[in-house]
């Protein structure tokens, strides 16, 4: 599903609002999720999942096209986790 597929199908959901209004408020909730998990490192939606921050730890990696050795550095990366009542309904 792309961007606009999604504001498509909320949109559709909700009656009297604009498709700019309803661009703005998708737009809205990945904001606040965003800055929740930078924030906390962490954001739990019941029966959904949990966005979690995972720290990679720094790694020796190989150049695939020339195969020398090089440093990969520490970094930052967002997990998820489903829920067991989501997982089970797939």
């Amino acid at each position: 599903m792309t961007k606009a597929e999604l504001i498509n199908q909320v949109h559709a959901s909700l009656d009297g609002r604009s498709k700019k209004e309803t661009t703005e408020i998708v737009q809205a909730v990945f904001d606040s999720l965003s800055d929740a998990i930078k924030a906390g490192g962490r954001f739990q939606y019941p029966d959904f999942g949990t966005f979690n921050v995972k720290e990679r730890a720094a790694r020796q990696g190989r150049n695939p096209r020339t195969g020398d050795a090089m440093k990969i550095s520490a970094s930052k990366t967002v997990s998820f986790k489903p829920a067991p009542k989501f997982k089970d309904n797939l």
